[in-house]
């Protein structure tokens, strides 16, 4: 099989993505050189008809949406900051959190006042106070965004919320959530129409996936 027949999948670095592949080889995609224990990042099966690639869990749907890969596994939230232009086939129903506000257990919120907000989903952010009609400071951060609140730079953080852990220990606590993370399958627009058969066939065996 030609290398441009195989369907190439971009797999996000990590836990998720080796429970991902578990889930692509039950489901008949398997490759089990990728098991093997090496710094490569392509491994590809001819027989089964799959090529796969490690990348940075953020970089997946950019590898999607410009046709380098024909599918990946991202998560919600990045599909809802970044909007790539993809197909979202499927929720896998693994990698679950949420997309929350947290504060400093004594924060009261002031409505006559701006609200400072630390986040790295700044669009998120945007989008849900917007819906409110709140009137925000967006502060992108990139890391440590618990801290923000804590040091003054913030009032809020917006962030994922796995189990809280890192909340409690710095004093925060959730106040609302805006939405359910987990992971999805998304596929290029044009990759989608030429590999249909094999995408479906994946999707057909990912039935039950996360259940």
């Amino acid at each position: 099989m030609s290398g441009n027949s195989l369907m190439n999948v971009a797999l996000p670095k990590g836990r998720l993505g080796e429970k991902v592949y578990s889930l692509f080889a039950e489901a008949g995609f398997e490759c089990p050189a990728i098991l093997e224990n090496s710094r490569k990042l392509i491994f590809e099966n001819t027989d089964a008809g799959v090529r796969y690639f490690w990348v940075k869990p953020s970089d997946v749907a950019i590898y999607v949406a410009r046709g380098a890969a024909d599918i990946g596994v991202a998560g919600k939230d990045i599909l809802l900051e970044y909007r790539p232009e993809v197909y979202e086939l499927m929720d896998l129903g693994i990698g679950k959190c949420r997309m929350a506000v947290a504060a400093p257990k004594d924060f009261r919120e002031n409505p006559e006042r701006t609200l400072r907000v630390a986040t790295k989903f700044s669009r998120i952010a945007r989008d849900y106070y917007g819906s409110m009609g709140r009137d925000i400071d967006i502060i992108h951060l990139n890391g440590s965004i618990e801290i923000a609140p804590i040091l003054g730079l913030s009032d809020v953080i917006v962030d994922i919320v796995e189990t809280g852990t890192t909340l409690k220990e710095n004093n925060l606590e959730v106040r609302e959530t805006i939405v359910p993370i987990s992971a999805r399958l998304i596929a290029n627009k044009s990759g989608f129409k030429f590999k249909r058969a094999a995408i479906e066939r994946l999707m057909a065996g990912l039935g039950g996936a996360g259940k």
